[in-house]
This record gives C-alpha cells, structure tokens and sequence, in this order.
C-alpha cells in the first residue's frame, strides 16, 4: 500500500504537463493520480478558453468542492492506495482545488498550492482544516496578489492550521509552466523558482506522507 498524491491541474485542463508531474512523483515511491477537474479530457487551447472552463467552477465553489472530494474518494479507494496517507498538490486553478479539498475536512495529511488562489469559499462549505499546508508563490503574481496571500495566512492561523508559505522574488503567475510567457499579464516560467519549489514539494511529502 502505497501514499497517495493527487495532483489538481491548471485552468486549460488535464494536459501532460500535469501527467509527466504525476510520473516524476510515482518516481519518488507514490501513487500518483491525476485528476481531472472538467472530465473527459476536455482542453482549454487559448486564454479565453481556459477561463471560460475555470469560470463555473469559481463561481460556485461548491460544484468545485463536490468534484475535487469526488475525485478524493474514487483514488482513495484504489486498491493498492494507503487512504490513511494522501496528499493534494495542484498548480494554478489546481491550487484552488487542493486547499478547497482542504477546506472540505476530509482526511488530508497535506495540501501544497503552487500559485494558486486564496480566497475562501462560503463559510457553509468551511470545515476544521485536518491538513498541513504548504503554499508555493511567486512575489510578483498579479492573478494572486501578497494581499490575498496575508488573508489567507490569517485565515490559517485562526483555524490554527500547520502552515507554511514560501514565496519566491522576482517570480510571477505560472512560474513552473515551461511555456508561460506572457510578462505583460504576469505570467513567467522562472526555472529557478520551479526547482526550488519542486524540492519543498517533495520534502514536503517526505515529511506529511512518510513518517
């Protein structure tokens, strides 16, 4: 029996940026599971398109939280999966869903958001946070700004949650997406930042999942 990782995907949809981050971490000695938020493989290809798929799910997050615990539970139960250990990481729109699965109560021992989004959901769809978290941002992001982020930490500290935040300078939206580069929107890949925020996850793992 294995620990699992859920991984939660960007706004475009489940792309093989997401599915060649599942594989490195089943390297690692998980099993990894790929979730697809929009189902049926259904891809955002331009900007517009990727908003337009996110939008429902933002403005009502507790369609987003019904699908993201969905996808909790179907990967739970996979036979060769220790349910007792499992872990959510997503990136962007992903990170929305990992600290809203958070959010949801269930049994979570780690939620990572790599620059994801803050803002709660409505207080109906709060329970006791039974995860530690870990949030991956860049200084610069215009999508989530240090504003939203100290919200979110006051959010974490009230709810005395296991939390920590790393926050990268000179990084902005996107910054582990090899093909993000629009710098007038906000959105740079920042090699170094991805690196760096790929060792946190992992030892973030080792310490949520392993002991």
């Amino acid at each position: 029996m294995r620990p699992l990782v859920i991984l939660c995907h960007a706004w475009n949809g489940r792309d093989e940026f997401i599915c060649d981050k599942a594989r490195e971490i089943a390297e690692w000695g998980y099993a990894s599971f790929a979730l697809d938020m929009y189902g049926k493989g259904i891809l955002g290809k331009t900007k517009e398109e990727n908003a337009l798929l996110k939008k429902p799910f933002m403005e009502d997050r507790s369609l987003l939280q019904k699908r993201v615990v969905k996808g909790f539970e179907v990967a739970s139960r996979l036979s060769y999966v220790d349910a007792k250990r499992v872990a959510v990481l997503g990136f962007g729109f992903g990170g929305v869903c990992a600290l809203d699965l958070a959010r949801s109560g269930v049994d979570l021992k780690g939620a990572i958001s790599i620059y994801g989004h803050f803002d709660s959901p409505p207080a109906l769809l709060l329970k006791p946070i039974r995860a530690k978290i870990l949030i991956l941002h860049g200084y610069n992001d215009p999508v989530a700004s240090q504003q939203t982020l100290e919200g979110f930490e006051k959010e974490m500290d009230q709810g005395q949650v296991d939390w920590q935040a790393h926050v990268y300078g000179g990084t902005m939206h996107a910054f582990a997406a090899p093909g993000a580069n629009d710098p007038q929107a906000g959105v740079l890949y920042n090699p170094l930042a991805a690196k760096r925020a790929w060792v946190s996850i992992r030892n973030f793992l080792a310490e949520t999942l392993q002991n």
